[in-house]
């Protein structure tokens, strides 16, 4: 599908079709993300919102802790911390 690029005021629009909305479930106000590659694409994606419960739920509870979090319980206080 071949589109124009077209000015609207300062900016340069691109008119997607109502076809390509529809089939990608898009509607005008949405916000999208938008970034270039190296191979001079244009890459527009949907912004995704994310929400704790959703997050929280991709989580595995009897996964081991990371390597590190040890250091947390032998570290030293490297300022004025009161304990």
């Amino acid at each position: 599908m071949e589109i124009v690029l077209r000015k609207y005021g300062n900016s340069t629009v691109a008119v997607l079709p109502p076809a390509v909305l529809k089939d990608l479930g898009l509607s005008a106000g949405q916000r999208m993300s938008l970034a270039t590659t190296d191979q001079g694409q244009i890459v527009l994606a949907r912004k995704r919102v994310y929400v704790l419960s959703d997050l929280i739920a991709q989580c595995d509870p009897n996964a081991p802790p990371p390597a590190d979090l040890a250091l947390w319980d032998t570290a030293k206080p490297a300022g004025k911390e009161v304990w």
